[in-house]
């Protein structure tokens, strides 16, 4: 016989061989077709619809173009442009989105933003019922609202485990892509506990399943037909997808949905602290051996934390038993604590580890303070910074802290860093109160070592690591 028909032979044996071990061992595709056809009746259309009085004499306020704009990113092909001149007239601007039943009495999940702002809510059923539904809250640290349709006896949808989900698990979501109702498309889990500016209470699921306009709040499914997410964001440079899509674990979403139910409004568990990631160079200045944990760039005054002992510069080891290993775990942790509860926090300071006993609080509504800037010729010191005392102006926006506001940066590697209008109020820990005692301990620092400086920024604090040249 032929060796290189034997050779051949053997390599098409093998093949099989690998096909067939694949195919039992659950390698192949997914089929979607069962998921779509039992669970695809779960998912529903809402279209948030706002009544607009539009004076075609005038030009649009800021208020309106944002929502016009609001409507272009949210809405579907038709949504009314920018009055023309003539008479004033009402125009009802739409948006379209998806949610999903959670009861079969009518309660139904989306996204905050599909429903924000609107004053008129219609919910389609995958049998083409429509209902108009009744908002009884929104979240909007959540991205979470929750409707209610009057009807009963409805599919609901299954809630999973998102705790369980793997990173390369396949995935699908139903909605309404560009209000082309029931539309399924697939992918995989690209990661999970994904942290995204602004968003602090939400470990996103990341996928890269195909997510547009329309799809906002609808569900995202295991293979076992089980909601683990909320379709929430897409990354996007061009306003449409691009392989980068977020969804709110259904856990979180469910706890939300229920707070909503029973109060309206999401009561969190609150610290009152500005927390960060430990970076290399701040685990250096802080004589660290990692960088696990969430450091605390600020306190609150008056906060639950400064009330139990916490301190800017402390690393939050652990939370009520819970580790931290980066910042974005803290406020997950702490925002569904119940106020009022004791809970035990680990924290590295100085080089030891303690444990102290906090009381959270309620978290109350944002408030963010302005600083006022001045200019005036000062010196440059050792890293390139032209600093001045606080006026008692901005020591009150402070909340009686003192601090040092920076006028000009100078050299191209610290204003990546520092910025004009920046407030530094400490060196390593150590308060700053003087121009001249905070360059004095700046010139004590040896060169090549790095220092960590406690800055305050647009209502935040944040701790930024400079090195000595």
């Amino acid at each position: 016989m032929n060796i290189r028909f034997i050779i051949r032979l053997s390599f098409l044996f093998l093949f099989f061989i690998s096909f067939a071990h694949a195919f039992a061992h659950g390698v192949a595709l997914p089929d979607f077709t069962v998921l779509a056809e039992k669970h695809g009746n779960t998912v529903v259309n809402i279209s948030a619809i706002r009544e607009v009085s539009l004076n075609q004499n005038r030009t649009p306020s800021v208020e309106e173009k944002q929502m016009q704009e609001f409507f272009k990113r949210f809405g579907i092909p038709g949504f009314p442009g920018l009055p023309f001149r003539g008479q004033p007239q009402e125009k009802r601007m739409s948006a379209t989105g998806s949610g999903f039943i959670i009861e079969t009495n009518g309660y139904i999940i989306t996204n905050a933003h599909v429903v924000a702002q609107a004053d008129t809510f219609i919910v389609k059923l995958a049998d083409k019922r429509e209902f108009k539904a009744k908002l009884l809250g929104i979240d909007s640290r959540t991205d979470i609202a929750l409707l209610k349709i009057d009807a009963s006896n409805l599919p609901k949808v299954v809630v999973g485990d998102p705790e369980k989900v793997k990173v390369g698990e396949w995935v699908a979501a139903i909605g309404s892509p560009f209000g082309l109702e029931n539309t399924m498309t697939v992918g995989v889990v690209s990661a999970k506990g994904r942290a995204l500016p602004q968003e602090n209470f939400v470990p996103f699921i990341q996928t890269d399943v195909a997510i547009n306009p329309g799809n906002s709040g609808g569900p995202l499914f295991n293979t076992r037909g089980e909601v683990i997410g909320i379709n929430s964001q897409i990354y996007s440079r061009t306003g449409g997808y691009m392989g980068l899509s977020f969804a709110i674990p259904i856990d979180v979403a469910i706890n939300v949905a229920e707070q909503l139910k029973l109060n309206g409004r999401v009561i969190r568990g609150w610290l009152g602290i500005a927390i960060q990631d430990i970076t290399k160079e701040l685990s250096e200045s802080f004589g660290m051996k990692g960088v696990n944990g969430a450091l605390i760039a600020g306190v609150n005054k008056n906060s639950p934390a400064e009330r139990g002992g916490l301190q800017p510069g402390d690393v939050i080891l652990k939370f009520n038993n819970k580790n931290i290993m980066t910042s974005s775990d803290l406020p997950k942790f702490v925002g569904v604590t119940k106020p009022n509860v004791i809970v035990p926090i680990k924290i590295a300071r100085k080089g030891k580890k303690i444990e102290l006993k906090v009381k959270i609080g309620e978290m109350p509504d944002d408030k963010k303070v302005a600083v006022v800037e001045k200019q005036k010729q000062f010196d440059v010191n050792r890293i390139g910074l032209v600093l001045k005392e606080i006026s008692g102006k901005e020591k009150k926006a402070l909340e009686g802290r003192n601090g040092l506001l920076v006028l000009e940066v100078k050299g191209k590697e610290i204003s990546a860093k520092i910025r004009p209008g920046d407030i530094i109020l400490a060196l390593n820990n150590s308060l700053v109160s003087t121009v001249y005692s905070f360059n004095r301990e700046l010139n004590k620092v040896p060169t090549g070592k790095t220092i960590a400086l406690l800055l305050y920024r647009n209502g935040n604090t944040l701790f930024v690591p400079v090195k000595i040249k």
